[in-house]
C-alpha cells in the first residue's frame, strides 16, 4: 500500500474588512487511476522566506482568502475579495476539488490519485522560526496515489482522503501540508473498495462506510489500536458523512440517516420507505445536520423541494419543504449554525435548524434548472463564515452575500464558466 508520487470587479474595502474578520479564527469545509510505490515528491508546495523578507512582511501578514473553481479544462485560483485571476492551471477533464482544511491548500482529483494544489495564500506553521509565504499559486507535483479519487473529509485535525477504486484511505495532519515538506500519511483500507467516506474522530477512532462496488450498506468504527469497536449495516446506500455539535458523525441512507456518537451508531428512520439523504451539511454550533431528501427511487433525475434536519442528540428528523426544488452543491451553514440552502428560484433560503423555520430569503441570482448531468455545471453555493459564495454558470458570474445584512456585497464576470468552486480562508 504505497502512496504518494511525484476580473474583474474589485470589492470595497468593506467587503476586505468582512473577510479579514471572518478568517482572523479557526479555519474551514474522479476518475480511473493507477497507484504508484514511489515515495513523496512535492513542487514549490511552498516557498521559504529569508528572515529579512518576513520581517519586512510581517506587520503585513494577514489571511489571504483564496477562490478555487473549476472549469471544463482547468482550474482557476482568485483572490477571495476582488475576484482577481492569480492562477490557471489548464487540467483536461471533469476536475474535482476538496479543501485540505488547512486554510491553504485544496486536494485535486485527478487519473493518478489526489494531487495537491497551493493557493498560495500566507501561512504561519508550528514552530518558532518556521514561515512560509507563496504569493504564486500553483498544482504542485504532489499526488496521493489512489484509484479513483473521491471523498475528502476534515475533521479533528485530520485531512482523510478516500479511494473508491481500492479501498486506500489515507491520513494526514492538517497542518503539516504548511511546512512545505515531504508528508507522508498514515495509510489505512476499507475491508472492500467502494464509493465511500471516512472520517477520523478527536479521540484516535477511524470511522468508514461499509460496501462493495456493487451495493452498500453501512457503516464500521475501529479504535486508534485498530481494533473494531462498534457497526451498523442498516443503512442501504450509505453516502455522504457530516460532524455535528458534540462530534456526532452522521452518514446519510437510503432510508434515513445513521448517527455515530458516544461509541454507539444510532439509526434515525425516514418517515417514507425510500427516504434518501445522500448529502448533507453538519456545524460544530449545532446538534442538527441539514441533508437533502429524495423518495422516488426511480426517478431519473428527481428535483426535490424538501429538506431534511436531523437532530443527532434527540433523534428526531424533521422535514421542510422550500417551495423550490435545489441540488446537491446548494446545502451550506453559515458561522451560527444556521441551514443555508440554494434553490432553483435562485434565493438563499436561511433556515433556523432547530425550529425548521424559514427565516429569510435572500435573491441573488435569476431562475435556473438542474441539469440532467451531474457533471454538468449549474449553480453553486459556499460559505466561509457568514458570507455565501453563489455562482451562475448561465452568466458566468460570481456574488458574495453578506448573509447577516442580506445584502450582495460584490459580483464578478469571470473568464470561464464555473462547475466546482472552494473558498479557504488563507
Amino acid at each position: 500500500m504505497s502512496f504518494l508520487k511525484t476580473s474583474t470587479t474589485v470589492a470595497s474595502v468593506g467587503l476586505a474588512a468582512i473577510l479579514f474578520a471572518s478568517c482572523s479564527s479557526t479555519s474551514e469545509t474522479a476518475g480511473e487511476s493507477t497507484s504508484s510505490s514511489s515515495t513523496p515528491s512535492t513542487s514549490a508546495a511552498a516557498s521559504s522566506t529569508t528572515p529579512e523578507v518576513v520581517s519586512d512582511i510581517v506587520e503585513e501578514r494577514a489571511p489571504q482568502p483564496r477562490l478555487v473553481a473549476t472549469y471544463d479544462g482547468g482550474i482557476l485560483t482568485l483572490d477571495a475579495t476582488t475576484f482577481e485571476v492569480l492562477n490557471d492551471d489548464k487540467l483536461p477533464g471533469f476536475n474535482r476539488i476538496n479543501s485540505a482544511g488547512d486554510g491553504r491548500h485544496i486536494f485535486v482529483s485527478t487519473s493518478a490519485g489526489f494531487q495537491l494544489l497551493d493557493a498560495g495564500a500566507w501561512t504561519e506553521p508550528h514552530g518558532d522560526h518556521s514561515h512560509s509565504y507563496s504569493s504564486d499559486p500553483q498544482l504542485t507535483d504532489t499526488v496521493y496515489n489512489t484509484e479513483k479519487p473521491g471523498h475528502v473529509v476534515n475533521h479533528a485535525g485530520k485531512a482523510v482522503l478516500f479511494g473508491d477504486g481500492d479501498g486506500k484511505i489515507q491520513i494526514l495532519e492538517t497542518t503539516s501540508l504548511l511546512t512545505g515538506q515531504d508528508v507522508k500519511p498514515d495509510l489505512k483500507s476499507t475491508l472492500e473498495a467502494h464509493h465511500g467516506v471516512a472520517v477520523v474522530l478527536e479521540n484516535g477512532e477511524l470511522l468508514h462506510t461499509l460496501g462493495t462496488s456493487e451495493s452498500r450498506n453501512g457503516a464500521i468504527v475501529f479504535n486508534s489500536a485498530g481494533e473494531e469497536v462498534a457497526r451498523n449495516e442498516e443503512c442501504p446506500g450509505v453516502h455522504g458523512e457530516s460532524a455535528a455539535a458534540g462530534e456526532a458523525i452522521a452518514v446519510g441512507c437510503e432510508d434515513g440517516v445513521l448517527i455515530y456518537k458516544n461509541g454507539e451508531f444510532t439509526k434515525v428512520q425516514a418517515p417514507d420507505s425510500y427516504g434518501r439523504i445522500g448529502n448533507q451539511a453538519g456545524s460544530d454550533a449545532s446538534p442538527i445536520v441539514l441533508g437533502d431528501y429524495k423518495v422516488d427511487k426511480d426517478a431519473e433525475l428527481e428535483r426535490p423541494t424538501r429538506i431534511s434536519l436531523t437532530n443527532t442528540e434527540t433523534g428526531d428528523l424533521t422535514l421542510v419543504d422550500l417551495g423550490t426544488s435545489y441540488t446537491f452543491r446548494s446545502l451550506g451553514r453559515d458561522a451560527d449554525g444556521d441551514a443555508v440552502v440554494l434553490g432553483t428560484d435562485g434565493q438563499l433560503h436561511i433556515i433556523d435548524p432547530t425550529s425548521g423555520d424559514i427565516t429569510d430569503t435572500i435573491q441573488v441570482i435569476d431562475t435556473w434548472t438542474e441539469p440532467l448531468d451531474w457533471q454538468e455545471p449549474r449553480p453553486t453555493l459556499q460559505i466561509l463564515k457568514n458570507l455565501a459564495y453563489v455562482t451562475d454558470p448561465s452568466t458566468n458570474t460570481i456574488h458574495i452575500v453578506d448573509l447577516e445584512s442580506g445584502e450582495i456585497i460584490t459580483s464578478a464576470e469571470l473568464p470561464e464558466t464555473p462547475n466546482e468552486i472552494t473558498v479557504i480562508s488563507g
